[in-house]
């Protein structure tokens, strides 16, 4: 089954991104302190208590990280709802970002980052991990303005790992622009997604297998009843991501924890807005069933020897948890048949993919003349011959090729195709959007085209030129626009129309912009 081949090649690209070589604990360290920040902001009073940033370089930006949005999910309170933080005395000082959720480095990943897809050095190189990890980071105008846009981000990572102060998604450059950005941590992995009949049992709201989506309920609440006191419009909130940080997004607006939370979504290179997901989504059985299988791979007799079990041990459980479920409480139904009854609640929907989002997991995956047709048979069981009609290899290059646009059309563009239709059906203002430009480090892979879109290309990059520079501006403002209005479009941007019964092109993001037909529109009718 194509499911199964692609859960296949997902998980192994998972154990090379997140295997257990090195595992880091919690400490404060300088590199977990944004650079050229030193500054510190007037103290603010919030409901928490009171707290002061530091000031950015020019002091046209003020940074408030780590604040927590939750108590530590730790001890009893492991695989448990978030709980409400707790109060502190005197003034909490959010100079430095807190340390990244609980997950595993793998060295050989940190040299291929570090060398070819980040070579510029990362404050999220070897960064501290830790089971306490419920914080967020606000950056703010130096303003007198109130009821400012505010943007709320959930990082990408495979719902295994990642970092919300990873640079790319620094909120900077766009709070210049008069928006506040929030970016979210939460829960990964084991700690995370982890499901057992005996959490469901305890849980006063009958949920187990979504602790890292709870997490994200849980900050924008804490968005919605403090982002007030920075300057922020709780009544104008967009929320964004990218991979499993945009599954996080779709199946927040088909949530109905986050009905009041937010208005607007932004969705990049991944939705698990279809019938059957691929990844990041998984039947409640069988998320039981691999609780069951950690249970008695740690020789466990019951929770509570879970919960005793250290962080450190636990994480490099040999099975992976990076899917979401229906539990009943964060998703009552899967968000296909959420969206399908119109019980999504974004009110405007900006999303798209990059043209080559699978190239990185195709790296694992053999491929020639020789299985073609039977890698075509277990992606369109009933439609295969048709398929190769449409691509028809006849060299192991054309294969490979060929079958990175259909892993590209099954994982990714599909669902927000889906997605699209769903939002745009509901005569509710729908963008879509192909990635295609190319640079000298991520081109237009996966992740290529969230430094574009936050306006975070290194001003002394080595791998962007002009042109990049100016997709970049065009890029960002697009996302401006439609955080701070639902719509992107504005003056000296070519017009981006809104996908519609009888418009059904895309944007194309390139050099030049322009609107296209989706390129995998042909392979959709197969998809199963």
């Amino acid at each position: 089954m194509m499911k199964k081949r692609i859960l296949i090649t997902l998980t192994a690209f998972t154990l090379i991104t997140a295997t257990s070589i090195i595992t880091s604990c919690a400490t404060q360290k300088d590199f977990v302190r944004p650079a050229n920040y030193t500054l510190k902001t007037e103290v603010l009073t919030i409901p928490q208590g009171q707290i002061q940033g530091i000031y950015n370089q020019d002091q046209t930006v003020q940074l408030f990280a780590g604040v927590p949005y939750a108590k530590p999910p730790v001890g009893d309170l492991r695989w448990k709802e978030p709980q409400d933080p707790e109060p502190w005395e005197g003034v909490f000082s959010a100079d430095h970002f807190a340390p990244e959720a609980m997950q595993t480095h793998s060295k050989l990943v940190s040299i291929i980052w570090n060398n070819y897809y980040h070579p510029q050095k990362s404050r999220t190189t070897d960064c501290p991990s830790s089971e306490d990890c419920l914080y967020l980071n606000i950056w703010k105008p130096e303003t007198e303005k109130k009821d400012l846009p505010v943007l709320v981000y959930i990082h990408g990572g495979s719902f295994c790992n990642g970092q919300s102060f990873f640079e790319e998604i620094d909120g900077e450059n766009m709070a210049k622009r008069d928006i506040i950005v929030v970016t979210i941590a939460y829960r990964v992995n084991v700690f995370g997604f982890f499901a057992l009949q005996e959490l469901m049992d305890e849980s006063p709201n009958h949920t187990t297998g979504n602790y890292g989506l709870l997490d994200m309920a849980k900050a924008l609440e804490w968005v919605n009843k403090n982002i007030s006191y920075f300057g922020g419009n709780p009544n104008n909130v967009t929320i964004a991501g990218e991979s499993a940080g945009s599954s996080a997004v779709s199946t927040m607006c088909a949530s109905p924890l986050t009905k009041d939370y937010f208005n607007r979504a932004i969705g990049e290179s991944s939705s698990v807005i279809v019938e059957n997901p691929k990844h990041s989504f998984r039947s409640l059985e069988t998320a039981l069933k691999m609780g069951e299988d950690i249970k008695k791979e740690f020789k466990a007799k019951n929770l509570a020897d879970l919960r005793k079990i250290p962080a450190e041990k636990l994480v490099r459980t040999k099975f992976t948890n990076n899917s979401c479920t229906v539990d009943g409480y964060v998703l009552p139904q899967t968000p296909y048949e959420i969206y399908k009854q119109g019980l999504n609640h974004e009110e405007a929907l900006l999303n798209g993919y990059n043209l080559h989002e699978s190239y990185a997991w195709m790296v694992f995956t053999k491929i020639n003349t020789k299985n073609y047709d039977q890698l075509l048979q277990t992606a369109f069981p009933k439609n295969w011959e048709s398929v190769k009609k449409l691509y028809p290899a006849t060299t192991n290059q054309e294969a490979k090729d060929y079958y990175t646009d259909i892993f590209t059309t099954v994982c990714f563009s599909y669902p927000h195709h889906v997605w699209t239709e769903f939002v745009s059906s509901q005569n509710k203002p729908t963008y879509m959007y192909c990635f295609t430009k190319q640079n000298r480090q991520y081109k237009d892979h996966h992740t290529g085209e969230i430094m574009y879109a936050y306006d975070n290309i290194p001003l002394d990059s080595k791998n962007h030129d002009e042109s990049d520079f100016i997709l970049e501006k065009q890029m960002s403002t697009y996302w401006e626009n439609f955080i701070k209005t639902g719509n992107p479009n504005g003056p000296n941007l070519p017009e981006w129309k809104p996908y519609t019964e009888n418009q059904k092109q895309l944007i194309n993001f390139d050099t030049t912009l322009k609107m296209i037909d989706d390129p995998f529109n042909n392979l959709y009718e197969f998809v199963e």
